[in-house]
């Protein structure tokens, strides 16, 4: 079995791997022993961690067992708290969502293979699978989760923004203008948080590749969770929005592209299927209110994944351009700013006036 990765010597497993999978192979006890005959296929679309698929052949010949090997990427704990993230995971495990965790390395940990395919930027567009999404936000969203039902967004931005700092050159702090970010931050938190905003267990980084659908059963699973936390439902909407924009499978993986922001038929659409996917009729004044405040937390999605871009681009060695990509969120920021905190001018006949370009 050969692995070409972060701490992965080629032709070599560590030996704690061996162990976990050792012990996993133990509990399926139909596998052959042999570490040597295990396939491993990359799988793309990963930027903070690397993924492979390993497909383990059976003693019987014809079939294989999958499972999932996932490689921490460099500097993570920059964004976020592995063990939290671990906790999510397992909880997430026992209300049924998502892959179970198998077992864990200093580097990584091994995963259960979901028999789903993961979604392309293609599949988003797609008017029955993004209903699909659109329900299982909701679902994800009223989930039970330990911890105090606290709004994380605000300060995780300051954290980065502080880490962002600490490692760009004069010339890059004032290319990114992060000297005015804090306050940037500051006023956002003021112009977006009202009482009336719900706040649920956000997944934070629903992009495609971390949305997976059982084509027989036509059933979502979302999954990667290193991002989740409580927040405004608005911003994980929001954010899921921006992702539209992006393939992270193209030959140029870091650009994005604007004009492919949803337009406000399709957002509301999708808002309209979130809000009624428990069965209730949302009113409009609700589905109408839900869409303006979505469009006002893209501004927060593009600081958010700004100063990742940023800070990746210092501590993570995978191929791609992080800062470029950084560059793109702040240009959108500055860009939408002043349109999308303005007041009732960007209101048409009871609708946000933004058009197919905003984001």
């Amino acid at each position: 079995m050969v692995m070409k990765t972060n701490g992965f010597v080629d032709g070599s497993l560590p030996d704690e791997l061996k162990k976990v999978l050792r012990s996993v192979g133990s509990e399926w006890g139909d596998v052959v022993d042999d570490m040597e005959s295990l396939q491993v296929i990359p799988l793309k679309g990963a930027m903070t961690n690397e993924v492979f698929q390993i497909n383990w052949p059976t003693k019987c010949g014809n079939l294989d067992r999958k499972l999932v090997v996932r490689i921490y990427g460099e500097g993570v704990e920059a964004f976020f708290n592995r063990d939290d993230e671990i906790r999510t995971f397992e909880c997430m495990s026992k209300h049924g969502q998502g892959p179970r965790l198998l077992g864990r390395f200093a580097d990584g940990r091994v995963e259960e293979f979901i028999h789903a395919r993961t979604l392309s930027a293609a599949d988003l567009r797609d008017h029955e699978i993004s209903a699909l999404v659109a329900a299982k936000m909701r679902e994800f969203h009223n989930l039970e989760m330990p911890g105090p039902r606290t709004v994380l967004l605000w300060n995780r931005m300051r954290d980065w923004l502080v880490e962002a700092k600490s490692m760009c050159s004069a010339k890059c702090v004032k290319e990114f203008r992060l000297d005015s970010l804090e306050d940037e931050i500051s006023m956002l938190e003021k112009e977006l948080s009202h009482d009336y905003l719900d706040i649920g267990f956000c997944h934070n980084d629903l992009q495609y590749g971390n949305i997976m659908l059982d084509e027989e059963t036509r059933s979502i699973t979302l999954i990667d969770y290193e991002y989740a936390s409580f927040n405004p439902v608005a911003y994980d909407l929001a954010n899921h929005f921006c992702e539209m924009v992006a393939n992270y499978h193209s030959g140029t993986p870091h650009i994005l592209d604007y004009n492919k922001y949803p337009g406000l038929e399709e957002r509301r659409r999708f808002v309209d299927t979130y809000l009624s996917s428990e069965g209730k009729q949302p009113i409009e004044d609700e589905a109408v209110l839900l869409l303006h405040e979505v469009e006002r937390y893209t501004l927060a999605s593009h600081l958010f994944w700004g100063l990742w871009g940023i800070i990746s681009g210092y501590v993570n060695k995978i191929d791609f351009d992080y800062m470029e990509y950084a560059r793109q969120r702040f240009r959108q920021y500055w860009l939408r700013k002043k349109r999308l905190l303005g007041s009732a001018d960007n209101y048409v006949n009871g609708h946000v006036a933004y058009g197919t370009g905003s984001g």
